[in-house]
């Protein structure tokens, strides 16, 4: 087996499955753990930063992985976007979604590991290790985005990478052409499908713990005791 073929036809299922399981595993043996173990009560200020800034550019990064990943140049052509508008766009917003990103990690990062020397103990090695692979990650992604001239189309990915990337859901996964891929945007991937295998891990579980019935409940009344 070649190393491409393990990177980019191998190593996704095995990430993928690992993610699944583990979900599965988390959930039904350590519920308790099932949390974000927040160390608000620790330090809030610049939780107060960070947290809403770094969520904020994950769900940009993510939207702008779908429409880049996901939704092939006919799509956008038949809006009207032409592969130059569209370029254009995606390098204006990648370039601010990974600062803002990147701004509220370095900010949660030297909270956890500068301000407070408690906040080490209460850090987990498996999280230790997705703050690796985010940077990586996001550094792997910003890199290539500014050095691959993405704007002027020196590299279509569109082609390339986003085909690779429908391929491996389609259980068909096209190896040759991420292995023809730059290597910075290998790197990336992996590192992607990485974080995704150590996510049930992590405190990054809480994702699917969204509180959405706070939307629906009825409505909390508070009364002042009698005196």
């Amino acid at each position: 087996m070649s190393l491409a073929t393990a990177f980019f036809g191998v190593w996704p299922y095995i990430a993928l499955t690992i993610f699944l399981v583990g979900h599965f595993w988390r959930w039904r043996y350590d519920q308790f753990g099932w949390t974000t173990r927040t160390s608000e009560l620790m330090e809030k200020r610049w939780l107060m930063w960070g947290s809403p800034i770094f969520h904020v550019g994950v769900l940009l990064v993510v939207l702008g992985h779908a429409l880049g990943l996901l939704v092939p140049p006919s799509a956008t052509a038949a809006l009207g976007l032409s592969e130059h508008g569209y370029h254009m766009m995606a390098l204006s917003a990648g370039l601010v979604a990974g600062a803002v990103l990147v701004v509220g990690f370095v900010i949660l990062l030297v909270r956890r590991f500068v301000t407070k020397a408690r906040f080490r103990i209460v850090t987990r090695r498996a999280d230790i290790l997705m703050y690796v692979l985010v940077a990586v990650a996001a550094a792997a992604g910003l890199s290539a985005t500014l050095g691959l001239g993405i704007s002027t189309g020196a590299y279509d990915y569109r082609s390339t990478v986003s085909v690779w990337f429908r391929s491996v859901f389609a259980f068909n996964p096209n190896v040759d052409l991420m292995a023809s891929a730059p290597w910075i945007f290998q790197v990336h991937a992996v590192a992607a499908f990485a974080l995704i295998a150590v996510w049930p891990f992590t405190r990054l579980v809480h994702l699917w713990s969204i509180p959405l019935g706070y939307l629906v409940r009825p409505p909390i009344v508070y009364h002042t005791p009698a005196r």
